[in-house]
């Protein structure tokens, strides 16, 4: 059987239900890895999505940041929070274990830091953060298991992933500390999947409101699924959906899915 996992920043899952519902029906997604939720706990819309057939996990956090887990399959075991930073309060990691039928899988939503203005103490946080990313991404990997990390990394890999290099060449996304840091996670044995199986210049995840970014074509590539090679070996197929950044109230950020013969 063929699996597939989504990830998508939402910006808001309150303000995008209509259309994270619409699409949840269309795209049938077994699981996803949603950022930027935007409530608590308690807030989050449960039971509209849960009548899709999906049990959900979040961990959330009131006007900011949030990140959520939703499967079709059950989910056994979770942790909430990258560990490494007990004082870290920002609610920007969530891991699963999910009892998939050929076996479990484990999965993370990330919503990286932007780390904007840099340099600055911001900056300084996404750093410490991809570090911390990176020294846990190593002692999941000793698992030797099928490991998905998905979400919005806040980095552009390369330059022919923004619409023009020079305006986001001092932007904390693209700077070449956060591109080394991302780097790092691939150099651990960690296969960035669209990378692996696509790699076309200018494919973008994220199109700004600001300036008409959607109606120009001026996106970047910026949400990833990074994959062990338990994963990556069985990995089939990408796709960016790009169709719901034009629907009526969309998120900035655009869906991506992929299919492994798990």
């Amino acid at each position: 059987m063929t699996l597939t996992l989504a990830s998508w920043n939402v910006n808001s899952i309150k303000a995008r239900l209509p259309n994270v519902l619409d699409w949840l029906g269309e795209a049938k997604p077994d699981i996803v890895c949603l950022q930027e939720i935007k409530t608590v706990d308690e807030g989050f819309p449960r039971e509209e999505i849960e009548r899709l057939g999906y049990n959900i996990i979040t961990h959330g956090q009131k006007t900011y940041n949030g990140v959520a887990i939703l499967s079709k399959f059950p989910i056994e075991e979770s942790l909430p929070g990258l560990p490494g930073d007990e004082s870290d309060e920002q609610a920007r990691y969530l891991e699963a274990v999910i009892s998939a039928p050929n076996g479990p899988i484990r999965v993370a939503s990330i919503y990286l830091p932007n780390g904007n203005p840099a340099p600055g103490p911001k900056y300084d946080y996404k750093l410490a953060w991809m570090d911390r990313l990176a020294r846990h991404a190593e002692e999941l990997l000793k698992l030797e298991e099928a490991l998905i990390l998905a979400g919005d990394y806040n980095v552009i890999p390369r330059d022919s992933d923004c619409w023009d290099p020079e305006v986001w060449e001092k932007d904390a996304l693209a700077l070449p500390q956060s591109r080394a840091a991302f780097d790092r996670l691939k150099w651990l044995g960690l296969t960035e999947a669209f990378e692996q199986l696509d790699g076309r210049a200018h494919q973008y995840t994220f199109y700004d409101y600001q300036a008409g970014r959607w109606n120009k074509g001026q996106g970047i590539r910026i949400d990833h699924l990074l994959c062990s090679p338990q994963a990556a070996d069985h990995l089939e197929s990408i796709e960016i959906h790009k169709k719901t950044r034009g629907e009526p109230k969309a998120s900035d950020h655009i869906p991506i899915v992929g299919t492994f013969s798990l």
